[in-house]
C-alpha cells in the first residue's frame, strides 16, 4: 500500500476516534469531571504514553531553532485547542460541536495561503463548500444529542477550538519532516502539559474518584489512550504524506460519525437530512483530497 493511502486510512481512523469521542466525553463532563480538570487528566496521561513508547525508540534531539516553532504548535495543539474544545463540549451538544469543526478546513486554508503561499483551487474551494453546506443542513435540521447550558459560547469556544487547531496543523508540518512522530507527540504534550496545570488542578483535585461507575472510567480511559494518544499519532503520521488543508478535510466526517454513534446508542434517529448531509460531506472529502493523476505527491 502507497503511503500515501495509508496516510488517508490513518486521518480516517482519526476522524472516526474523534466522532465518538463527542458522545464519550459529553457523558463524563460536567457531571462527573469538569471540563478543565478532564483536559489536565487527558494531556497527562497521554505525556506518559508518549514518553512510555519514548522509552523504545532512539533518542532524537530537537534543535534549538526548532523550538519556538515547537511551543505555539503546543499552545494551539495541546493547551488551547484542547482547553476550549472540552470546555465548549460542555456547554453544547456533541453534534453542534463536530459540525462546527468542520470550519477548520476553511481556515487552514486561510493560514496556508497566507503562510505557505499554497494556491486554493477552485476544486478544492468547491469541495469545502459543499462539505461546509452538508454539516450545515446536519446542524439545521438534525435532532441533537444531550442537553445544552450555554451552546451559543460553547459553540464560540468549539470555533476557537477548530481555528486553534487549524494553525497547529501549520506550525507542525515542517517538524514532521524532521522529526519522528513520537517525539514531536511526547515533547508536545510535555511543554502543553505544564500549559493546562493551572487551569486543570483545582478541577481535578475535587474528583471523587471512588463515586465514578465503571463504565465512566471506561470512558475516561478511551478519551485518554485512544483520542489523545492514538488519533495524534495517525495525524502526525498522517501530515508526512498530506498537506494541512487535505488533512483538515477529514474533520467533515466528524458530524456524520457523531451522529451514526447516536445512532448506535440509541440517543438519535436517521432521516433523509442526514442521509443527504452524508452524502454532501464525503463529496466535499472527496473533492479536496482527490489529486490529478498527473500530479501525485
Amino acid at each position: 500500500m502507497k503511503s500515501r493511502n495509508i496516510a488517508f486510512l490513518l486521518a480516517f481512523l482519526a476522524a472516526l476516534i474523534y466522532g465518538v469521542s463527542f458522545t464519550v466525553a459529553k457523558e463524563v463532563m460536567p457531571v462527573y469531571i469538569q471540563p478543565f480538570g478532564f483536559i489536565l487528566l487527558r494531556v497527562l496521561g497521554a505525556a506518559l504514553l508518549f514518553w512510555g513508547v519514548g522509552i523504545f525508540l532512539k533518542k532524537e534531539k530537537i534543535e534549538v531553532k526548532d523550538y519556538p516553532r515547537l511551543l505555539l504548535a503546543a499552545i494551539f495543539g495541546i493547551a488551547l485547542n484542547q482547553l476550549s474544545f472540552f470546555k465548549g463540549l460542555s456547554m453544547t451538544t456533541p453534534i453542534n460541536a463536530s459540525v462546527i469543526m468542520v470550519c477548520s478546513p476553511i481556515i487552514v486554508l486561510i493560514f496556508s495561503s497566507f503562510l505557505l503561499d499554497e494556491k486554493a483551487t477552485k476544486k478544492k474551494l468547491l469541495g469545502i463548500f459543499i462539505g461546509l453546506f452538508g454539516a450545515v443542513i446536519l446542524i439545521i435540521f438534525g435532532k441533537d444529542i444531550g442537553s445544552a447550558s450555554n451552546a451559543s459560547l460553547g459553540n464560540l469556544l468549539v470555533l476557537v477550538n477548530a481555528s486553534s487547531y487549524a494553525l497547529y496543523l501549520i506550525l507542525i508540518k515542517n517538524l514532521t519532516k524532521k522529526y519522528h512522530a513520537i517525539t514531536l507527540a511526547k515533547w508536545l504534550y510535555l511543554i502543553g502539559l505544564f500549559m493546562v496545570i493551572p487551569f486543570g488542578f483545582s478541577e481535578l483535585s475535587v474528583v471523587n474518584w471512588e463515586s465514578l461507575p465503571l463504565p465512566i472510567m471506561y470512558r475516561i480511559g478511551f478519551i485518554i489512550v485512544f483520542t489523545s494518544f492514538m488519533t495524534y499519532m495517525f495525524n502526525l503520521f498522517a501530515i508526512k504524506e498530506l498537506k494541512p488543508t487535505t488533512l483538515s478535510i477529514f474533520i467533515y466526517l466528524q458530524p456524520v460519525i457523531a451522529s451514526s454513534y447516536a445512532l448506535l446508542v440509541g440517543s438519535d434517529s436517521l432521516n433523509f437530512i442526514k442521509i443527504g448531509s452524508t452524502i454532501l460531506i464525503f463529496i466535499g472529502v472527496y473533492l479536496v483530497t482527490r489529486k490529478p493523476k498527473e500530479a501525485w505527491d
